[in-house]
């Protein structure tokens, strides 16, 4: 299903009730959750609400966590991240009536900045945008009902591939790195996501800027 960013927005103005509304946008790596994300916030913030983003990758466990625990090569998987510090994040903004600072994470150094984003007690739609915010394993099936409104990104696998290559071509990835990043790491990530995700209330293979 394909839809424009006013459709959407459309949709959650008519079913949002009360103060703070908290929408996930998930799906697998490069399916384009922050830019739609990003997108909604705007336009929602242009029609007169007040919206901000909050990604669930500012919640990757550092480098040096991971490497202790053996998994540094699955950075992405649902266990290198911070699962409780996300869901204790996701209640406080939930609950809304005072500022909430939250982590941002920065691809070019591969590292979460703490309190890189503030999230004002006035703002009435968070958008949350992660990968395994719909995740139905272990703990992450707690985060649904933390949501008011899910929207889950599935683009077909070979789109996926093709925008995670140029991704990773951008930072410089190459050769026996590229493939073992691609393949050892975020397609099976991707097929995760796409395969044990449920409840969404909105599936979308695309979504286009209406102007």
């Amino acid at each position: 299903m394909t839809v424009s960013i006013d459709d959407i927005c459309r949709g959650l103005l008519e079913q949002a009730s009360g103060e703070r509304v908290v929408v996930a946008i998930a799906g697998p790596p490069g399916a384009g959750k922050s830019t739609l994300a990003e997108l909604v916030a705007q336009r929602l913030n242009a029609r007169g609400e007040t919206a901000e983003v909050l990604p669930m990758d500012g919640f990757h466990m550092d480098n040096a966590v991971l490497e202790d625990k053996g998994i540094l090569a699955r950075k992405g998987a649902p266990a290198s991240f911070d699962l409780r510090g996300f869901i204790d994040i996701l209640k406080a903004v939930r609950s809304g009536g005072e500022e909430v600072l939250v982590p941002v994470f920065d691809r070019s150094r591969e590292l979460a900045i703490a309190a890189a984003r503030a999230i004002p007690p006035t703002c009435r739609f968070v958008v949350v945008e992660g990968n395994y915010l719909l995740l139905q394993q272990d703990g992450w099936a707690k985060l649904r009902p933390l949501f008011d409104h899910a929207i889950l990104l599935s683009p077909p696998m070979e789109e996926i591939e093709a925008r995670l290559l140029e991704r990773w071509h951008y930072y410089g990835l190459t050769g026996e790195a590229l493939e073992t990043k691609l393949h050892g790491n975020d397609l099976p990530n991707a097929r995760l996501v796409v395969t044990q995700s449920a409840g969404a209330d909105l599936v979308l293979t695309d979504w286009t800027v209406e102007e």
